[in-house]
């Protein structure tokens, strides 16, 4: 098999942060190529690289052999490489066939011959299986459908190369067979692709072969048929044991939380909950390991009150939860951490000290006449105190929480949501984007807050994290609990194993 695609001692460095360093990787024509890697692994940048929207820093790329400079997304398409994002880049009020045709070089001028055009589309789409209905607005067709247009404009537009990035992250079992069969007739024509994502099951089914990157390296690539799921697994994680440099509890206080065979939406393996019981008790970290996506978000959205369970019994300090609502957990003192923290922690627009009392605007303290009229002295002294307590380095506590850095905003959330001494927290990915330092703190914050009793559910993709806090690690896959470990001595192999759903 001959080789399309060579990238030489790629690097690709932010500031002093290298995002790459020194990566290598051979595509070969008519393969399926797997990346594979953790969160923050790299691979993300790499696929940038290559489609021109970022430029190495140090390196080479080889097409066919030759030397190529892609310095913009249209010259990689020019030279034969098109991506299929993971949120798709159509345009909702264009129908399919004008998704497709647009911009494309051969899309000159007033007049475009539709028919001609819809006839040559109609025979690519045939020829690879990927059915679609020219005529539809973008707004009506489903995802699956969506999926299959972004694969066609790619092709439309002379594609030999095809990164998808998380191509199954929003389809239904069924439909990613579909994409299965679309990819092998693409790669039986000899056209080459790379394949991003998580999932351990879909990247043993799928890829010829697959290389693992890990914090910004290449550490191999190995041929599908001589590895399997754990030891991919391990080679991900991949790190020996390092000790903690935190004690671990092994007799927590009683239960802040306990599910019981809580479903929610279970027939979607990577966006549902399918009999998950599991504990957290006072002052203990409970992390939850797992490849993200696997259920992770919708436990969160479960246990802070977002979501309901289609089935099952959530238990909050004893009592059972009959009504979801957000309002409702907050006051039965669960504290959250949300994975987005500008979306769902903060309100850029809002200063530190709003945002800072948030949640407790209408309590005697910050306000008289129940919320009607702020007692903003007392604000914003107790804003200081916290600026001061957490080390949020900012200019003034009136500074839009948007201008801050990430560390500095994961600390105005963490003022709030420690502050008031919650039973429980649910932390979901509370240092992701955060520099050593930052990371550091967030951790010790959350060993505080274990030791006055507070009971922690973490929910990392950092395995380092999980292993460096928790005092019990649950392993999830596929919306299951797989296995639960102690957080002292963990067994990293049962863990990997775990993790690949063995």
């Amino acid at each position: 098999m001959d080789e399309f695609l060579r990238m030489e001692h790629v690097s690709k460095r932010f500031g002093d942060f290298y995002a790459n360093r020194e990566i290598d990787l051979t595509v070969r024509r008519g393969e399926v190529h797997t990346l594979l890697g953790e969160n923050g692994a790299g691979k993300s940048t790499l696929m940038n690289v290559l489609i021109g929207l970022y430029q190495p820093t140090e390196g080479a790329i080889y097409l066919d052999g030759k030397k190529v400079r892609i310095d913009s997304p249209a010259q990689a398409v020019k030279l034969g490489i098109g991506m299929v994002h993971q949120h798709f880049m159509l345009v909702e009020a264009m129908t399919v066939f004008e998704n497709i045709i647009l911009g494309d070089r051969n899309t000159k001028g007033v007049f475009i011959d539709r028919e001609a055009r819809k006839k040559e589309i109609l025979e690519l789409s045939a020829r690879y299986g990927l059915d679609v209905e020219l005529d539809k607005p973008i707004t009506e067709i489903a995802v699956g459908a969506q999926q299959r247009v972004e694969i066609l404009k790619a092709l439309y537009r002379g594609a030999e190369l095809l990164i998808l990035d998380e191509p199954s992250a929003a389809l239904t079992d069924i439909e990613v067979e579909g994409l299965f069969d679309i990819m092998r007739k693409l790669t039986g024509e000899g056209k080459s692709i790379i394949f991003i994502s998580h999932k351990m099951r879909e990247v043993m089914r799928i890829s010829d072969r697959i290389t693992i990157l890990r914090a910004g390296r290449t550490v191999c690539t190995l041929n599908r048929d001589d590895t399997n799921g754990e030891e991919l697994a391990n080679l991900m994680i991949g790190r020996e044991l390092t000790p903690s440099h935190y004690e671990k509890i092994t007799a927590p206080g009683e239960p802040v939380v306990s599910l019981e065979k809580v479903d929610y939406h279970k027939e979607s393996k990577h966006n549902g909950l399918n009999g998950v019981s599991l504990t957290v008790g006072r002052g203990e970290i409970v992390g939850i390991a797992g490849v993200d996506g696997n259920g992770q978000s919708q436990l969160a959205q479960v246990v802070t009150g977002v979501l309901t369970p289609d089935a099952g019994h959530v238990d909050l300090k004893g009592s059972r939860v009959a009504q979801f609502t957000p309002n409702g957990f907050i006051l039965e003192s669960v504290s959250h951490i949300p994975e987005d923290r500008n979306k769902m922690g903060l309100i850029g627009s809002m200063s530190i000290q709003e945002n800072i009392v948030l949640k407790s605007t209408d309590t005697p303290q910050f306000s008289s006449a129940r919320g009607f009229r702020l007692k903003k002295r007392a604000i914003r002294e107790y804003a200081e105190k916290m600026r001061e307590k957490y080390d949020i380095r900012c200019t003034s506590v009136d500074q839009e929480t948007r201008n801050l850095s990430g560390g500095n905003q994961q600390k105005v959330i963490l003022a709030r949501e420690l502050e008031g001494h919650p039973d429980l927290l649910v932390a979901v990915h509370p240092t992701r984007g955060l520099d050593i330092g930052a990371t550091r703190f967030v951790h010790d914050t959350m060993i505080e807050a274990r030791e006055k009793g507070c009971g922690v559910l973490l929910i990392s993709a950092d395995f380092d994290e999980i292993l460096e806090v928790s005092d019990r690690i649950v392993v999830m896959f596929e919306g299951q609990v797989m296995g639960v470990f102690s957080g002292k001595e963990p067994p990293i192999q049962d863990i990997s194993l775990a993790m690949a759903g063995k």
